[in-house]
């Protein structure tokens, strides 16, 4: 479990220090903080991640952590424990994207339940965000026709209908779809057309102008 990491916020020193050796038995990294405040403080790297917080603290409450992490981190996943709360705040954490809410005491599987789910979640926007980042740069090999050809290949156009549209050879098309082939790795046009459809989904499909810039994945 060393790639990911779970953070324990927590102003109650007893709960950090034993939901933090319970998850440690389970060989998880933890790192604990007393509040939401001294969290943001330290750098938040971009392993897959689990977020454990309270929801009632002096200062910014767990809600209003949440709605931060919501907007900057994406790949964060947040559990909420409780000893407070109430129907309203149960649904208003697990509609802006909490795997769990767990009222305390709650039982020890049910925290490694959904720190489990939490990570399962992490991982898998950290692997789309991974994916999206290797699609745009290997798109962006290509050359401004290429991405024109590639960009209609995936439309389902036939060599023909591109050399129509652009008022370029036949042969000319076939040329630059197979050097399309060769730089993308594609085996087929179904692989094509699912990187063009990923980078599409998520509004990371480069036009002719942005050839070179810097991957910024929006996950």
């Amino acid at each position: 479990m060393t790639e990911c990491i779970v953070h324990v916020i927590d102003d109650d020193l007893s709960i950090r220090c034993a939901v933090s050796r319970l998850l440690r038995s389970h060989d998880y990294q933890v790192q604990t903080y007393p509040s939401a405040r001294e969290f943001l403080r330290q750098q938040i790297d971009s392993r897959p991640t689990c977020v454990v917080l309270d929801l009632q603290m002096p200062g910014m409450s767990g809600l209003d952590l949440q709605d931060i992490l919501t907007r900057g981190h994406e790949s964060l996943s947040v559990v909420f424990i409780s000893g407070h709360a109430d129907i309203l705040d149960s649904v208003r954490a697990m509609k802006a994207g909490a795997v769990d809410f767990l009222t305390k005491p709650f039982d020890e599987n049910q925290l490694i339940a959904a720190v489990e789910a939490a990570l399962a979640r992490s991982r898998q926007v950290c692997i789309n965000r991974d994916t999206l980042c290797r699609d745009r740069a290997v798109f962006e090999t290509l050359t401004q026709r290429e991405r024109e050809v590639c960009v209609r290949v995936a439309q389902g156009m036939l060599n023909k209908q591109i050399g129509g549209e652009f008022g370029t050879a036949e042969k000319t098309i076939k040329v630059q779809r197979g050097r399309v082939m060769q730089k993308l790795g594609a085996q087929s046009v179904t692989d094509i057309v699912r990187l063009v459809e990923r980078l599409r989904t998520y509004g990371q499909l480069p036009d002719s102008r942005l050839s070179g810039k810097q991957c910024k994945p929006t996950i």
